[in-house]
């Protein structure tokens, strides 16, 4: 069992992920692979997803090789352990604000002894196959990947304390609830916005952790500008905007021609 993100951030290359907040068909993944993406995940944060349509995407990027992580809109073993259960090859916990949340966000990822979830046979990214336990659970842990969220002025401050935390594969920056926190809501181009990309990239590089980028899909500019600070896993945006972006685009350039 793989999980190509994990490779590719091993080797210090960039990952490209798009989010599913509209789309509940499998045709989402296809779509993410022939646009060339790397990964994408799914937010049950910000949308009406449910669990079996995240199961669904999830199962279908298993067979695509196109690895789905499930940002969840809690951080309690229910959400986390039923998403990796349906078939997700990672989590993505948001507004994680200490080491000890980052802790219990592994507890309910990780099977023993790196966490405490429960083992439920016959997993899809097993092939639904009875695997002994003795073998089954080092790899799921292996494959699984453990994203947290700096979202707030509180995660900042513990940053250092959280990537501490064994397990952890990722911090993602939510720069938009990073800023709105921060009392600088909108304001990409405040010193402070770059200084927490900065704090947090100096943090995870000596531990061996990666650093995404979040909430910057409109600033290409800045995605570069981090991306070359260090930071390798980009959440380009998610499909709403996508679709949205490129019917505006359509119909105004309708309206334009001349008569």
């Amino acid at each position: 069992m793989k999980n190509a993100v994990k490779e590719k951030l091993a080797r210090g290359e960039l990952v490209a992920s798009m989010i599913v907040r509209l789309v509940s068909g499998v045709e989402i993944v296809r779509i993410a692979k022939s646009a060339g993406f790397d990964a994408l995940y799914i937010d049950l944060e910000h949308s009406s997803l449910t669990l079996q349509a995240a199961s669904q995407i999830s199962i279908m990027a298993l067979e695509a090789g196109i690895p789905a992580f499930v940002r969840v809109p809690a951080n309690t073993p229910e959400y986390i352990s039923r998403v990796l259960d349906g078939g997700a090859l990672g989590v993505i916990a948001p507004g994680v604000r200490s080491a000890d949340e980052a802790r219990a966000v592994l507890d309910a990822a990780k099977y023993p002894p790196a966490g405490r979830r429960g083992f439920a046979p016959g997993l899809p990214q097993l092939e639904f196959r009875s695997v002994p336990a003795s073998e089954a659970l080092p790899a799921l842990n292996e494959a699984t990947f453990v994203a947290v969220q700096v979202e707030s002025a509180a995660a900042l401050e513990a940053v250092e304390e959280i990537v501490a935390v064994d397990g952890v594969d990722m911090v993602l920056i939510g720069s938009n609830d990073l800023l709105a926190d921060l009392g600088l809501a909108g304001q990409y181009d405040h010193p402070k916005l770059a200084q927490a990309y900065e704090r947090t990239i100096a943090a995870c590089r000596p531990r061996g952790r990666h650093v995404g980028i979040g909430g910057l899909g409109t600033r290409p500019d800045l995605v570069e500008k981090f991306v070359r600070l260090g930071a390798r896993y980009v959440s380009t945006g998610n499909d709403l905007a996508f679709l949205l972006a490129e019917c505006t685009r359509r119909a105004r350039q309708v309206k334009e021609l001349k008569l």
